[in-house]
């Protein structure tokens, strides 16, 4: 008994301490990564749960080639966010911002909240095969449970001040803060027009039915702000994936 007991503390261990790729016996998902043996090609035999990952036709980042995407009558972005509270988060992949309820996104007759928004380093989408240093990935539900993320690109310029309580505080794992005031529409560029297509999830379990809205102008961060980001997570992409067929519109 003594025996079994030191056996199962000592698997216990070794679990928690080289984050074993399997799920455990309570059910919480597969450790993942970005490099080795629990990177992206990895993905889809980490868990049954993120089959995916590698099963999918539909799967997210893509590069988005300018001559092989057809120009359409796209609604506006109606972006309806408020400023209030945010939680910086930072969740083991990348630095989060859960917000409060009140912030949605208007496209035609879709209407999806805001939840959060997060960040990659490179940029995980491409444009005519060129990645920017960051993007942020803006998460929205809707009524129906259905996911829309718009994707707002990043190039290295003057300091984006309305990221600067971010980037100058950016929390350890396990250990949030708060901000008391934040806009998110204020990281936002001005010019709205964007890249339309379905996709997925970027991240394990990569569910796809996710429809991507990537803005199409880039806004500015300082080298200081992506330094920052950079020292926490040096690269937190996944490679694109193939179109498979895909039509990639785009707003006139």
């Amino acid at each position: 008994m003594k025996h079994k007991l030191l056996v199962s503390m000592v698997s216990s261990v070794l679990a928690l301490t080289f984050g074993v790729a399997n799920a455990n016996d309570k059910g919480a998902p597969a450790h993942w990564g970005y490099e080795g043996k629990t990177g992206p090609a990895k993905w889809g035999a980490l868990d049954e749960a993120n089959s995916a990952c590698k099963l999918s036709k539909e799967q997210s980042p893509i590069d988005i080639i300018d001559s092989k995407t057809k120009k359409a009558a796209l609604p506006a972005l109606d972006f309806k966010y408020v400023a209030g509270s945010a939680e910086v988060i930072n969740n083991g992949h990348t630095i989060q911002l859960n917000l409060p309820a009140g912030s949605s996104m208007k496209v035609g007759s879709d209407e999806a909240n805001l939840l959060q928004f997060h960040f990659h380093t490179p940029s995980e989408e491409k444009i005519n095969g060129k990645t920017y240093p960051l993007v942020a990935h803006f998460v929205h539900k809707n009524a129906d449970g259905k996911l829309f993320v718009v994707a707002a690109l990043f190039k290295t310029g003057k300091e984006n001040a309305a990221l600067a309580p971010v980037f100058s505080a950016l929390p350890a794992e396990g250990k949030p803060n708060t901000l008391a005031s934040f806009d998110p529409a204020a990281v936002l560029p001005e010019n709205r027009a964007y890249y339309k297509f379905m996709g997925s999830l970027t991240t394990p379990p990569c569910s796809d039915g996710v429809r991507w809205h990537v803005l199409k102008q880039p806004v500015e961060l300082s080298k200081a702000q992506l330094a920052a980001f950079k020292k926490m997570y040096p690269m937190n992409a996944r490679p694109v994936q193939p179109l498979n067929g895909r039509v990639v519109e785009v707003s006139e």
